[in-house]
């Protein structure tokens, strides 16, 4: 943490306006990390991913409505938000922005939303309908707020990820788009605030995600190119595990997000499943996963599985 900038927490719009004052000022260059709090090892490497790449960096908290859909968990989604200040603190991070609903909203509904286009429809757009309408809004006006140099994601949520990149593109928002590795628990489970649901038989049916995904990695560097067989690996390992409820998988072109039938490297498989009724996604880039980061410190490898 900064000996010239203390940690500090912004409730309202004109203390977050004064707090980056202060920085500005100084010249000093800004990265922003979006969350929705619940702060987990996978954000605390966003922060450190921003801090690598600017000189300050400010994280937002804010549960947003909008991107729920009616019957999904809003109500219940975690949030501590003491817990949370620490540990962004802790991390280094130089602000927290902890809005209410009405500092982000203070005309209720907002009167103007940002649209995905088509690739918002596409993967898990198909069964959250609005879910990245309401995602791109809230980010859109995050990025307004604060204006930063660089917004970090994670890419666990690699469908918001290549949303955002186009965002920022389109709307020339003048800020750049970085994407963190993933972050995986040691056993491979990608960290997500929502694997607090789950209850210790769920935990271990889950890892079927990852294991399935790890094993159409190994099949790909093993010389395996055909999108069928890839995927069919991966639906049997997750059969294997009877608490599981595959939602979707597919391999797609990670600019496009359209269904390819021949891997490369670089070609994503994407997954969304159902452990009890907690809804899990999770992805891998083929023949780039050593970026994925474990709990232990480890990457994929043929011993996973």
């Amino acid at each position: 943490m900064s000996a010239t900038f203390p940690f500090a927490v912004a409730r309202t719009r004109s203390e977050l306006a004064s707090e980056l004052n202060k920085l500005r000022e100084l010249g000093q260059t800004v990265a922003l990390v979006p969350t929705m709090g619940s702060l987990h090892d996978g954000h605390l490497s966003l922060i450190d991913w921003a801090r690598s790449v600017c000189d300050e960096t400010v994280v937002s908290i804010f549960v947003n409505r909008l991107q729920f859909s009616v019957g999904e968990d809003f109500d219940v989604y975690p949030r501590d938000l003491e817990r949370d200040l620490e540990r962004a603190a802790a991390r280094g991070a130089r602000l927290v922005f902890a809005p209410s609903e009405a500092v982000i909203y203070p005309a209720g509904e907002p009167r103007v939303h940002v649209d995905p286009g088509d690739m918002g429809s596409k993967l898990c757009g198909g069964f959250r309908p609005g879910h990245f309408r309401g995602v791109l809004t809230v980010v859109a006006k995050l990025l307004g707020l604060v204006r930063p140099d660089v917004a970090v994601f994670g890419r666990k949520d690699f469908q918001q990820c290549v949303l955002m990149r186009n965002m920022a593109e389109d709307l020339d928002q003048g800020v750049r788009i970085e994407i963190a590795p993933l972050v995986r628990e040691t056993e491979g489970l990608a960290i997500s605030s929502r694997n607090l649901y789950l209850s210790r038989q769920e935990r271990e049916d889950a890892l079927g995600i990852s294991r399935g995904l790890f094993e159409a990695e190994r099949l790909f560097r093993g010389g395996e190119r055909r999108v069928t067989l890839l995927l069919n690996a991966i639906g049997a390992v997750v059969a294997a595990h009877p608490g599981l409820c595959l939602q979707y998988v597919a391999c797609v072109n990670p600019d496009t997000l359209d269904l390819v039938e021949h891997a490369d490297a670089g070609s994503v498989v994407a997954i969304a499943a159902f452990s009890g009724r907690t809804r899990l996604i999770d992805n891998v880039v083929l023949g780039d996963d050593a970026s994925d980061r474990f709990a232990d410190g480890s990457t994929i490898d043929e011993s996973r599985g």
